[in-house]
């Protein structure tokens, strides 16, 4: 029920007032006549975002399960599926296999990591500097039974507290978006892994059809970046320039979301289906019964003042979502394969 995502923020006064903080001083990230602006998101990035997961996952547990991310798909095919072939085909893009170790960039909770083991056999250790959320990818690895192939280490990935040549591969689902510093955190995954592995992501882009002296285009833009914490948005060919800058080879790079069959575009979660109670928790009918309770149990002074207006927020950003997807404008899944060279 959505009375148990909210529980663990409001259990006592001091929880409270820590989230009251929390609310605070995120939006204030993205309130630009009081000083919030791509810079500050920049310099305070490791903040910004830890207080952002604080606050979101365990209400994206409750929509989306354990795999935050989107994924191409196609008729008949359900998200869930589309979602688990998506994580299989990013090991197998990769080679992975038994005796193999992999990072998985921006872990989240563990969901595409589990998959990937599964699927190949092979090691995955994923970096994350959310405490909370790594408190979960331990509980889930365990459940899982894949403590020995699965596990999660705290830290920042613009400075991964890892060895040289630590990894034979390295991914990343929609998390690299998050850096402050494209160049800096691909220089990263750069150094850690060993000559000729591969690094493959999703990565959330303005599409060619962005155009930044657009008003309607730069609010959908603006209300991606503030309902998902990101510093700002890059375009397909900043992305595709900054894996180059960081010594990568690009071998492969599309939007996948541009595969997906029209009557299945990538968005459609958001806007809602009915196959199960999860599909509904995602979409628009979901979100509104969970704004009406927010509203009464902040009401009730059970849930910190401010927690109306993130559900508010959250929700506007699906929406933005939704019109990027329709405008063609925003993807969440332009894939790329590249290559560290080998000497």
């Amino acid at each position: 029920m959505q009375e148990q995502a909210v529980n663990r923020f409001y259990s006592d006064e001091r929880t409270r007032g820590r989230v009251r903080g929390a609310i605070k001083e995120y939006l204030g990230y993205h309130d630009e006549s009081n000083g919030g602006d791509v810079e500050a998101r920049k310099v305070g990035y490791t903040t910004m975002i830890n207080h952002y997961y604080d606050l979101v996952t365990d209400f994206y547990e409750h929509g989306w399960a354990k795999s935050f991310h989107f994924a191409p798909r196609f008729k008949g095919e359900s998200f869930d599926s589309s979602l688990a072939r998506s994580e299989h085909s990013f090991a197998l893009k990769l080679g992975l296999k038994p005796g193999m170790k992999a990072l998985d960039v921006g872990c989240g909770v563990g969901g595409p990591m589990r998959t990937i083991a599964r699927f190949s056999g092979a090691t995955i250790e994923g970096v994350n500097n959310n405490d909370y959320q790594l408190s979960k990818v331990q509980q889930y690895n365990d459940e899982a039974g894949l403590a020995e192939l699965c596990s999660g280490f705290k830290g920042d990935f613009m400075n991964l507290p890892v060895a040289d040549e630590t990894y034979d591969a390295a991914y990343a689902f929609e998390a690299t978006c998050h850096a402050p510093d494209k160049v800096g955190a691909f220089k990263e995954i750069f150094r850690t892994v060993k000559p000729g592995g591969l690094f493959a992501a999703y990565e959330w882009c303005m599409t060619d059809a962005f155009d930044p002296n657009n008003a309607e285009h730069l609010r959908i833009k603006k209300g991606i970046e503030e309902g998902d914490s990101l510093p700002d948005i890059a375009t397909i060919p900043e992305t595709l320039d900054a894996l180059r800058a960081a010594g990568f080879e690009v071998i492969e790079s599309h939007d996948t979301a541009s595969d997906c069959d029209a009557e299945t575009p990538w968005y459609l979660p958001l806007v809602g289906e009915t196959s199960s109670l999860l599909a509904v928790r995602r979409g628009r009918v979901g979100r509104f019964f969970a704004r009406r309770l927010i509203r009464t149990i902040e009401a009730a002074r059970i849930a910190p003042k401010g927690s109306a207006e993130v559900s508010q927020m959250l929700g506007a950003a699906a929406e933005a979502l939704i019109a990027g997807g329709e405008a063609g404008i925003f993807t969440p899944n332009y894939f790329f394969l590249a290559r560290r060279p080998a000497p």
